[in-house]
Parts: structure tokens; sequence; C-alpha cells
């Protein structure tokens, strides 16, 4: 019997990345890649001519495709469907004015965790459109639409329809749409948009069909890239992930919405009628690299040198600001090692206070997703910095949980296809892949009581530290 084939695509800020997989088993068949201009805004039409390069003769044969993309980017479409100006995307930060002023205007953050379920900042949508009314004000009368980019690329494969489509995941990235009731706020797009209210995709449900391709490809709803990474990792509630690249993230499944007024977690919606919790960090794997860089090493002796060290680093604590801070109490903080003397200050003792500062500092994400109601009893590492062995081997003892390290691969991409699978095969859940398809090669590791010890030591050090130099009050977990 020949297998039945469904693509996803990861529509990042960096590339489009197309897999093929077997729509029963999800194991990849065939791949895409193609890359995208640099910046932090873009002529989405780069994105389309992407698509096309990623996908090339890779679609043969495959009945149904879905699109993950980049959150929160704002695309802006006019009544003849023509591009009004370049996307800004979500790490644009030209509106972080725009942000603050929003927040205060509406009554301020608890009031938009209520509301929304997150508290705005440069990367929403609602800000973005804040600012294109305040500095293109004619621009601003010209849009008609207002997409994203997943909704933008969805709308172009099918054709650019009368109607455009979303789902509630991506939508909850933009600040005017509420996970807790599955709507749009008109009143607070009005508001940011100076009284405008230009047309909003249609809303569709997690296994629903946006349509189909002219040669009769079915199409599904499509979602933001963290919704889609959470679905290709089959999360329930109970798992968390913890994604390590450039910058890092912290996201769970839960069956509640969250409303965080602090502004450390996103109150987003997930891609399968649940929600998603989710804090973001500035400094995640750049720390590695950063710290082998100061060492004069590559990444495997800075890994090596790590490992050589005892847990604690000899008393030695990175706060890894390197790239500032932009959660609400550390705004532009910069890093700092403490606990220096001359016993301790030896290669092995830094590059293991770089690997425990920033799990430390991914820990802190942990937290405040927890605080959200999130009952996490496994963390799943992805991402470039999971694949450090130092990362691994500190990961249990600093996060005290068990840690699974699923098998590399393209999850957004490989949510994205399971989306489609869902949707061609109409099911009431989606297809079970992990067991026969991607992701299947769990690494665990159950923290020792010793080493939950030991971690917390590290943490209430870590702690006591950000307080000494930031003036942030040191409140100690449970112990």
């Amino acid at each position: 019997m020949t297998a039945e084939l469904v693509a996803g695509v990861d529509s990042s800020t960096q590339s489009t990345k197309v897999v093929v997989c077997d729509a029963r088993t999800g194991e990849v068949v065939r791949t895409g890649r193609a890359p995208h201009p640099e910046g932090t805004e873009v002529d989405p039409a780069a994105w389309w001519q992407a698509f096309g390069e990623a996908t090339g003769d890779v679609l043969e044969g495959v009945s149904a495709i879905g699109i993950g993309g980049q959150q929160h980017g704002m695309v802006t479409v006019d009544g003849a469907g023509e591009v009004v100006r370049p996307a800004l995307l979500w790490n644009d930060t030209r509106s972080a004015q725009a942000a603050k002023d929003l927040t205060d205007e509406l009554g301020g953050p608890a009031v938009w965790a209520k509301s929304v379920g997150s508290v705005p900042v440069a990367s929403f949508t609602v800000t973005k459109l804040r600012w294109l009314a305040e500095h293109e004000p004619e621009n601003a009368d010209r849009v008609a639409r207002v997409l994203l980019p997943h909704d933008w690329l969805t709308w172009r494969l099918l054709g650019r329809p009368e109607t455009a489509v979303t789902d509630r995941g991506d939508a909850s990235g933009t600040g005017y749409f509420s996970a807790a009731e599955n709507a749009y706020r008109p009143d607070v797009l009005a508001h940011a948009f100076g009284g405008r209210t230009p047309e909003l995709p249609t809303v569709l449900g997690p296994s629903d069909s946006a349509g189909h391709t002219a040669d009769g490809m079915l199409v599904s709803a499509g979602t933001g890239d963290n919704m889609a990474a959470a679905l290709a990792l089959e999360l329930a509630p109970g798992d968390a992930v913890i994604s390590i690249g450039t910058s890092g993230t912290v996201f769970g499944v839960t069956e509640h919405a969250s409303a965080d007024a602090s502004g450390l977690v996103a109150g987003f919606a997930d891609a399968t009628g649940r929600f998603l919790p989710l804090t973001a960090a500035l400094n995640a794997a750049r720390v590695l690299t950063a710290g082998a860089a100061m060492l004069g090493v590559d990444l495997p002796e800075f890994d090596r040198l790590a490992l050589a060290a005892e847990p604690g680093a000899g008393g030695l604590t990175l706060l890894p600001y390197l790239d500032g801070e932009r959660t609400p109490n550390l705004p532009g903080a910069t890093g700092s090692l403490h606990g220096l003397n001359r016993v301790n200050m030896t290669p092995e003792n830094v590059a293991r206070a770089a690997v425990e500062g920033m799990l430390c500092g991914l820990a802190a994400g942990l937290d405040a997703v927890r605080a959200q109601g999130m009952d996490v009893r496994r963390v799943q590492l992805i991402g470039g910095g999971a694949q450090s062995a130092a990362v691994r081997a500190v990961a249990p003892i600093v996060l005290g949980v068990p840690v699974a390290i699923p098998e590399a691969g393209e999850y957004v991409a490989l949510g994205a296809a399971r989306q489609a699978a869902w949707a061609l095969a109409g099911t009431a859940e989606p297809p079970a892949w992990l067991g026969e398809g991607p992701g299947n090669r769990l690494v665990l590791d159950e923290p020792a009581e010793a080493q939950r010890v030991s971690g917390k030591e590290i943490q209430r050090r870590h702690l006591e530290a950000r307080e000494a130099a930031h003036g942030v009050p040191a409140k100690f977990g449970e112990d």
C-alpha cells in the first residue's frame, strides 16, 4: 500500500523548511529548505519565493499541507489584496514605546492579562499596529486586512480567497485575541489602531481544513511556531519544553488559560484546543558560545571543562545577562560573575558556572509557568543547546525534574505536518506519531535526591547573586 503523504512548513525568521511525512507514522520522507532575507522587516513576497524554492518538487504526491510560522509579525494588506508595507517581524523593537503606552492606556498589566492573557511587549502585533498608526498614518489608512505570517502564506497558498483564516494558537499572540474567551477583542484593536478595525482572519478549529489548493491539496489551519513544536512533541499536561536556541523559551500545555499580570508569562493558546503558557529569555545557547570564546576553546572542549568541575562550580555563580534582559524586573541587566577566589578561578569552574547560570535562568522561567498553574512533571529539552553534553548532564540537577531529550528534528515543520494529517483524517484527535516516527528516542534522566539538593543550592546562590547585583528580592522555592 502506498503511504499517504502530508507536508509541514516552518516559515521562520531565517528560512523556510519543509518536511514531507507519512501521514500515518510521521516518518520523514523528503525535506526542503530556502533562506529568508536578514532584517526585522521583510516583504512577504520573499517568504512566498522561499516557499517555492523550498518545496520545489518535494510536494509531489502530497495530500495535505500545514504552515507553521514565526509568531506576532504584522502583515498589512490593502483592499486590492496587495501588501501595504514590509512586514514587521516579532524581533522588530521599534514598537517598544507603543507597548508601554498601550499598557498604561488600557488599565495596566493586570487588565491586559485578564483581557487577552498577556501583557503587551514590542513583539506583539497590537503594538506594531499602534506604531504604524502613529508613524505611518498614510499606510495605516490603506490597511484593509491584518494577517500574521502564517496566515498570509496560507492565504497565498489558497489563491488569496475573499476570507483569510488563522488558528487560535497564533491569534493568541496578537494582543487582540483572548485565548480564554476564544474570541477577538475588536475594542482593543480599534484603540491600538487609531479607531480603525481592519478585517481579521477567521479563526478555525484545530483540525479544520482551510480549503484546497488549485491542484486539490488540502490546507490545514496552520499555527504559530511554538504551538507547532508543541504539537510535534505531542505535549500533554505535565510536560514542559525548554527550547535552548540563541534565545530560550519555556512553555507547556495546560487545560486552563493563564493570565500573568507580571508580564513574565504570555497566555497563549495551543494548536489542540488547550492553552500554552510561555516565557522567553534572551540568553540561552549564546551563553555557551560566549563562555567558550572567553576561555579560548571550541564547544566540545567547553563541554569537557564544564563536566570536569563539581556541581556548584566551586562557589562561582554566573548571571548570564550577556545580551541584556527583557523581563519586567531586569530590563537591560548585564551579566556578572560572583564568588571568585584564588582557588575556584579555574577554566573548569568558569565553564560549569556558565552552564549552570544559563540553566538557572531557564529554571526561573519554569517556575514562572508553574506559578500559572502548570504541574511540571517532566521537561523536554530541544534546540541546539540541548545537544551540549554539559547541558544534558547539568539540566536534571538544576531543573530538579526528569529531563527528556527528543531526537533532533524540525519540530515546527513536523507539527505543521501533523496538523495537516489531522485535518486530512478528520478524526477527533491528531494521529499518534511518536511511537513510530520522529521524536521517539528520548534520553531520560531522573535526578537523584542528592542532585536535587545540589540543584536547589545552585539556584539559591543564583538568586542571591541576582539580588546583590540587581536588587531583585530572592524568593526561594519550597524545599
